[in-house]
């Protein structure tokens, strides 16, 4: 496995910051993983949580159990052991989208913007496999990574102040999902029907880091039969489970 070296910071008195380099890649993103994986698994008293980014994961533990040395002296002996583990299961999640003007105001825009018509766009945009590097923003809300910069375009000048829940944006050469009604300052292109944050399920979000993922474009009459499902409470995402010998098969698709 390639070497990616490590720094770690306190963050006040009750937080600490491991970074696993400076840039977003794979490779980092695997580390991560890993080290996300062992927390998970030893369960270790005194922590109480951890939230990875694209290079850095940031563990919050409780002070009066571990000092901060202590504290630092267990995550780095951790983080030595997640090394030599692998990634033996994950996700590949597939989610609908209407390309349409009526949930996509800007699908027009980023069509003329570069010279391509709504189709190529629409092909483009759906054609790679994705990977949700982190959740933030917004409950939910993935951070995807694998958009072909073909598509790239900056953020709105003047955002919205409302963006629906399931509407598929671009801002530079990312995309995401809103999760919720919210602000926001990207291009949207479509929406999913597909609820990505649902308080009273367990877990209430439908992502997580680490998953594989594609769009499927659908039509109108597709989007309006999956919402009236997911009312109803009959809707299954798409969702299938990878095992060890085909992560780095599938990965090897990622456009990063």
């Amino acid at each position: 496995m390639e070497s990616i070296g490590t720094h770690c910071v306190p963050l006040g008195d009750c937080a600490i910051r491991f970074s696993f380099g400076d840039n977003i890649s794979f490779s980092v993103h695997k580390y991560i993983r890993y080290f996300c994986n062992e927390l998970e698994k030893r369960q270790i008293k005194g922590i109480i949580e951890w939230v990875p980014s694209y290079h850095t994961v940031t563990i919050y533990y409780d002070p009066v159990v571990y000092s901060y040395e202590e504290i630092r002296t267990i995550l780095e002996r951790l983080y030595e052991k997640s090394k030599t583990t692998t990634l033996t299961k994950a996700r590949l999640v597939t989610i609908p989208v209407l390309y349409d003007k009526e949930v996509g105001p800007d699908l027009h825009k980023v069509a003329q913007f570069h010279q391509f018509s709504i189709d190529k766009v629409i092909e483009i945009h759906s054609s790679p496999l994705y990977l949700v590097f982190m959740i933030g923003f917004t409950p939910g809300f993935p951070y995807l990574g694998g958009m072909d910069e073909a598509i790239a375009i900056r953020r709105l000048e003047n955002p919205r102040v409302r963006v629906h829940a399931g509407s598929v944006g671009i801002a530079g050469n990312q995309t995401g999902i809103y999760s919720v009604d919210s602000p926001g300052g990207w291009h949207i292109i479509g929406r999913t029907p597909v609820p990505l944050f649902e308080m009273k399920k367990n877990p209430p979000v439908l992502l997580q880091a680490g998953d594989f993922l594609t769009f499927t474009p659908i039509s109108k009459q597709e989007f309006d039969s999956i919402e009236e499902q997911v009312k109803q409470k009959k809707y299954k995402p798409i969702i299938k489970t990878i095992h060890e010998g085909e992560i780095d098969e599938i990965s090897s698709r990622l456009k990063l």
